[in-house]
């Protein structure tokens, strides 16, 4: 049980979000829900106007909405801002989502009710996920088509899977022993759409997978290198200290720890100096390693803070804020960041597998194939790299650049964070691919090298690759072992230590 304060870390939301850990409300934060609730309720005794509350949205801001139609104008914009298209997320998508809405709402300036807070939380811990389509999100003025799917079911609408069968979206809550809400309390509907949870949710399995691609594609370079007989001289300390980025020098010091004692290194003597997909492997990955870093500051950021409008605190007896903490510009630069500098990784992928396809004078057979000619070996592995690396190109090319304006102008400029957001999660996928691929051509490599030579650190990386890759030789179906390598570098089975 993780109990949630507002201050939600990146371990628990993976544990959360991934491993399916429960969730409780700690009583602080309960507090600032209720206190953050009757300030609103407050605002609204005084006649005080407040948008979203008692005005229309976006462009229809200036009418004023009566007493009497406070309650439906919540569902209303529920229902009217459903209008997403495309699949459906993935459950791991749609928990975020769930989390990070939820996590938004206990920083308390949202002004909603506990029972509805109560609801995401029973939601997330009985495995209720709502049917989201993936595409309708601008990005500004929150992710608002895709959280109104996610909030459909919340008012016994629209349809959530449970345990794998999708339902109608009241039916999915009463099989989990939970109830639709009978009415939104003003501003509940506002509060349930206007946030960057869709984006948030994309970047954060982006950074993670991220990260679990870097740490397996170094313990894969380390054995591609070893099978090359690289040329070590390229990682001295020395050669990073006179170019001291931090990345970088990471990155240098996890390969001299996992190339010492290799007794397959630095026994290529017909050339001075390494491709660059060797030699520069910390120049490569270093700037890869700091913008996971980079990313992982603006994570801890927005997944605990308040990105509704208006902003409802209890000072002064209650204050109403309108601001624009749901423009999703910071998501989408971090998510176009990080999607071409996983691209760079994936790329530098292909680039090794090429070498190892072609590596005769280094003395490993054309394309790993135990009977050249006869047997393709594993000549193919490199077609698949380069497609994906060429569908990465397209994919790196900025969302976050460009702008269309919704709602009459009155939101004049949108981030398309989600678009970017969509991106960096799809060019992962290919990366975790990419990375497989290059694990499989490793594994046969080093097999011809001599396994016996291996340094002692590159060892459990290798033993990972034998339990799911056969050793070289007929000629067979390798999607199954490219598919299962795949998933355990996804899973963190494959790297020499957590780095």
């Amino acid at each position: 049980m993780i109990e949630l304060d507002g201050h939600l870390t990146p371990q628990d939301a993976e544990a959360i979000i991934l491993g399916g850990s429960p969730v409780a409300l700690a009583p602080s934060a309960r507090a600032k829900i209720d206190a953050s609730h009757r300030a609103l309720r407050a605002i609204l005794a005084r006649g005080e106007p407040v948008y979203g509350v008692n005005t229309g949205f976006g462009a229809l801001s200036t009418v004023r909405i009566p007493e009497a139609d406070l309650t439906r104008l919540q569902r209303n914009i529920v229902l009217s801002h459903a209008t997403g298209v495309g699949p459906s997320l993935p459950d791991p998508l749609v928990r975020g989502m769930l989390l990070f809405r939820l996590n938004s709402f206990l920083q308390g300036a949202s002004g909603v009710r506990l029972e509805l807070v109560d609801l995401l939380a029973g939601m997330l811990n009985a495995g209720v996920h709502p049917l989201v389509p993936e595409q309708g999100s601008v990005g500004s003025s929150g992710d608002l088509v895709p959280l109104a799917h996610l909030a459909l079911p919340l008012l016994g609408e629209g349809r959530a899977r449970v345990h794998g069968e999708n339902l109608p979206g009241g039916e999915a809550l009463r099989r989990a022993g939970l109830s639709p809400l009978e009415e939104l309390d003003p501003k509940e509907g506002l509060a349930l759409l206007n946030g960057t949870a869709y984006m948030l949710s994309h970047l954060f399995l982006a950074w993670t997978w991220g990260w679990q691609a870097l740490t397996a594609a170094v313990g894969i370079a380390a054995l591609s290198f070893q099978a090359l007989r690289g040329k070590t001289e390229a990682l001295d300390a020395r050669v990073h200290a006179a170019r001291p980025h931090p990345g970088q020098a990471q990155v240098a010091s996890w390969l001299r720890e996992l190339l010492a004692g290799s007794a397959l290194t630095d026994r290529h003597a017909s050339d001075v100096q390494d491709p660059y997909s060797l030699r520069c492997l910390p120049q490569l990955l270093g700037p890869v390693v700091e913008t996971l870093w980079a990313v992982e500051g603006r994570l801890r950021v927005e997944m605990n803070a308040a990105t509704d409008n208006p902003l409802l605190l209890p000072d002064g007896g209650g204050t109403a804020l309108s601001g624009g903490n749901f423009h999703g510009e910071i998501l989408a630069f971090a998510a176009e960041w990080l999607g071409m500098a996983l691209a760079e990784l994936g790329a530098s992928c292909e680039r090794r597998l090429s070498l190892l396809l072609t590596g005769e004078a280094r003395g490993l057979p054309p394309f790993l194939s135990p009977q050249p000619g006869t047997s393709s070996g594993l000549m193919l592995l490199q077609y698949t790299a380069a497609a994906l690396a060429a569908e990465n190109k397209v994919l790196a090319h900025p969302a976050a650049v460009d702008s269309i304006p919704t709602s009459g102008d009155k939101e004049d400029h949108n981030a398309m964070g989600a678009t970017s957001a969509w991106k960096c999660l799809r060019i992962v996928e290919n990366v975790l691919s990419q990375v497989a691929l290059e694990g499989v051509a490793a594994r046969w490599a080093v097999a011809f090298a001599g396994e016996e030579g291996l340094a002692s650190a590159s060892r459990p990386a290798y033993a990972a690759l034998t339990e799911l890759v056969p050793p070289p030789g007929e000629d067979r179906d390798l999607s199954p072992t490219i598919a299962a390598v795949r998933e355990a570098v996804r899973a963190g089975r494959i790297g020499h230590h957590e780095l």
